[in-house]
């Protein structure tokens, strides 16, 4: 029996790289004040349509959508963003008149040809911050990435795209050029784009096909219909990217693939994944929460994806996840209550540690224990039950003490000043 295609099984010892996302997110989100939301991962399918759109790829080809027994169209969510939006307007959450700083993380559902960081199944980490029209808002969640990037990957293996693709209007009448432009060569360009000329012309251009790219060299630029105020968001956003040195390129081409956008829209891409090299992608969407039958509330987030991002993870050797440095090796017998002392113990001081449950010799166990690359053995034979006391074999320097329980809360804590234990 295996897997469905485009998903896997995370392993214990790939979890704790998981654990160690959430706590990076945890720790750096927290300051900034901003909370855990935890929604469903199936929605009714229209709540994706009205606000993914239904000209997307998502929407058109890559949903996993059903019929549940109450005839209910369901479907399990393909991003994050629709459902933070939804929920907020559920529990309204708008009732309380303050800017709203939520985050995320769990699994989305995609239809796709798996590769390289792509699964059917996969996780993102993202976040929103719904209340504020301000460019500040833009700027403080670019900057809220790039923190937890800095975190796991080195600064110099990222790179920050960004684009303001204007308000609706804007975009409505730059289509429009984009359109009529298109046309002429519409039989020149790829597949996808032919489809999309006339349903979702802005997709076109972030085509990946070189004829295609070819053509749009020439094609009108969006910039050029963006009014003061989106230009005026824009330039903000620019300086104050400067001044955090947080490096960035103007993409003219980036549009994102979610038709909520407006405004800002951003990607961050890592310079090791080849064409799979989007780890965070974003922007500001000011209509999506009226869009759904809220208030008309602006927002703005991004969303990173974990799977690629586990890949740079394990690329960087320093983030090296720590094992148990204790084991210990115990000699079967009914007479050890003393373990449970001393296990309990470990867990005052908050140390991994792992009990041998094999009923090897002693001799097996510390071998176990080399191959595990435990630092510490703690060793309870019958002489020390007996005396209740325990041998502490320091697994690389070959040495050895015994000392009494009554003293073990002394040791703990002489070798954690001497950092031994950490």
């Amino acid at each position: 029996m295996q897997t469905l295609r485009g998903t896997k099984d995370i392993l214990p010892n790939e979890v704790k790289t998981w654990q160690k996302i959430y706590k990076i997110a945890t720790n750096v989100l927290k300051i900034h004040n901003y909370q855990e939301i935890r929604t469903p991962i199936i929605e009714n399918t229209e709540l994706f349509e009205r606000s993914i759109g239904n000209f997307t790829d998502i929407v058109n080809k890559e949903m996993y959508s059903f019929y549940d027994q109450g005839k209910r169209k369901i479907t399990l969510r393909p991003e994050g963003t629709a459902s933070i939006a939804r929920a907020f307007i559920t529990n309204k959450l708008y009732t309380e008149k303050s800017i709203k700083r939520l985050w995320y993380l769990g699994p989305m559902f995609r239809y796709e040809r798996p590769q390289k960081g792509r699964q059917r199944q996969f996780h993102q980490l993202g976040i929103e911050c719904i209340g504020s029209d301000m460019p500040m808002a833009d700027i403080e969640v670019i900057k809220l990435a790039t923190d937890i990037l800095k975190q796991i990957k080195y600064k110099d293996e990222y790179l920050l795209e960004i684009n303001s693709i204007g308000n609706l209007q804007e975009r409505e009448n730059y289509k429009v050029n984009l359109v009529e432009y298109l046309k002429k060569y519409e039989y020149e360009l790829d597949l996808d784009s032919q489809h999309r000329i006339h349903k979702n012309p802005l997709r076109i251009l972030d085509s990946k096909n070189l004829k295609t790219k070819e053509i749009l060299q020439n094609a009108p630029k969006l910039t050029k219909y963006l009014g003061r105020t989106s230009l005026k968001h824009f330039e903000i956003i620019c300086e104050h990217l400067t001044y955090l040195n947080i490096q960035y390129e103007i993409n003219n081409y980036l549009v994102r693939g979610l038709d909520y956008y407006n405004y800002t829209a951003f990607e961050i891409k890592t310079k090791s994944l080849s064409q799979q090299n989007t780890i965070c992608g974003g922007g500001r969407y000011d209509n999506l929460i009226q869009q759904l039958g809220g208030p008309k509330i602006p927002a703005v987030g991004w969303a990173i994806g974990l799977e690629r991002l586990i890949i740079l993870m394990n690329q960087n050797l320093s983030n090296k996840i720590e094992e148990n440095k204790i084991y210990i090796a115990i000699q079967s017998s009914y007479k050890s209550n003393i373990l449970w002392d001393i296990i309990d113990i470990l867990k005052e001081y908050q140390l991994n540690f792992e009990l041998d449950l094999s009923n090897n010799n002693l001799s097996k166990q510390i071998k176990r224990a080399n191959q595990l690359k435990a630092e510490i053995c703690f060793i309870i034979g019958e002489n020390e039950i007996r005396d209740k006391s325990i041998t502490i074999k320091w697994l690389q320097t070959r040495t050895q003490q015994t000392i009494k329980l009554s003293n073990l809360r002394k040791y703990i804590k002489y070798l954690k000043t001497l950092n031994y234990l950490t």
